[in-house]
C-alpha cells in the first residue's frame, strides 16, 4: 500500500514520540498511540468502531519491537529484575491470549474506548499522586505473580498498551525501585505484546480488510512505520531514564494522558 505522505509523516512522528516515552517512563507507547491512531484511521474512512479496535491492535503489535530495543538498553545497566519477568510472564501470556482472541472481538469499539479512557485516567491519577508504599510490602510469591501477570496481560490487551500503566505502579507498590520497575516492564512488554497480537490475529482472521494493507485488526503499514521509528528512540528514552529525575516529566505526561483519555471518552460516547 502506498501511504499518503501526510499520514506517513504523522506515523513517523508518532513512532518517535511513543518509542522515547516507552523507554523513558516504562508506560508503553500504547497510551499515546491508540488515540492518535484512532484519529488517523478515522480520517482514512474507517468506521469509528473498527478504528478503535485497529488502533489498539496495531499499537500493541508495535510494542514487540519497542520492548526489545528498550530492554537491551536497560539490561546493559543491570536494571532488569529477570526473576520478576519469569514470575509474571506465564500469567501475562494467559491473560493476553484471553483478551486478544476472546474478549476483544466480543466488545464493541465504543466500549473499548471507554475502557481505555478509564484506565488511562487512573494511570495519570496514580502518576500525579505518587504515593510511597509501606516499607514492609514485597512482591507476592509464584501464585500471586502469575495472577498479577494474568491481570496485566488481560488489561493490556483491552487497551493496546504494554502493561506499564499497571505493572510499573504494581511493582512500585511492592517496593521495587522505580528505575528497576521501568526496566523490568520493558522486558515484560514483549510477552504482553506477543500474546495479545496472536490473539488479535486469531480473533480478526475472517474479517474483511478495513483498509488496503490491513490484516484483521492489524494495520500493517502503520505497524511497519511506527515500529521502525520507535526502536530508534526507545534506547534514548531508557538512557534518559537513568540520567534524570523524571518526576516533573511524569506530571506533564499525566496531564497529556488526561487529554487523550478525554478524547477516547468522547469517541466512546459518540
Amino acid at each position: 500500500m502506498n501511504l499518503d505522505p501526510l499520514l506517513l509523516v504523522e506515523l513517523l512522528a508518532l513512532g518517535l514520540c511513543s518509542g522515547f516515552l516507552a523507554g523513558l517512563l516504562g508506560i508503553g507507547g500504547g497510551m499515546l498511540m491508540v488515540p492518535f491512531l484512532t484519529w488517523m484511521l478515522s480520517k482514512q474512512g474507517v468506521s469509528a468502531d473498527m478504528a478503535v479496535k485497529m488502533a489498539i491492535a496495531t499499537s500493541m503489535a508495535t510494542i514487540m519491537f519497542t520492548s526489545i530495543s528498550s530492554v537491551r538498553a536497560h539490561h546493559k545497566r543491570g536494571a532488569v529484575r529477570w526473576e520478576l519477568v519469569r514470575g509474571l510472564a506465564p500469567g501475562i501470556l494467559i491473560g493476553g491470549l484471553v483478551a486478544g482472541a476472546g474478549i476483544f472481538a466480543l466488545l464493541k469499539g465504543s466500549w473499548l474506548a471507554l475502557v481505555f479512557a478509564g484506565f488511562v485516567s487512573f494511570s495519570a491519577f496514580q502518576m500525579l499522586r505518587d504515593r510511597k508504599p509501606k516499607p514492609s510490602r514485597q512482591m507476592p510469591g509464584t501464585a500471586g505473580q502469575i495472577g498479577a501477570g494474568a491481570g496485566i496481560g488481560l488489561l493490556s490487551g483491552l487497551v493496546g498498551a504494554g502493561g506499564g500503566f499497571v505493572s510499573v505502579p504494581f511493582m512500585s507498590w511492592c517496593n521495587v525501585p522505580i528505575h528497576t520497575a521501568v526496566a523490568t516492564r520493558a522486558a515484560l512488554g514483549f510477552p504482553i505484546a506477543l500474546a495479545n497480537t496472536l490473539g488479535y490475529v486469531i480473533g480478526g482472521w475472517n474479517l474483511a480488510p478495513a483498509l488496503p494493507g490491513a490484516l484483521g485488526y492489524l494495520f500493517l503499514p502503520a505497524l511497519a512505520v511506527i515500529a521502525a521509528a520507535s526502536v530508534t528512540k526507545a534506547p534514548l528514552g531508557a538512557k534518559a531514564a537513568h540520567a534524570m529525575n523524571v518526576k516533573q516529566l511524569k506530571r506533564a505526561f499525566a496531564l497529556l494522558l488526561f487529554v487523550l483519555a478525554a478524547y477516547m471518552l468522547y469517541k466512546g460516547l459518540s
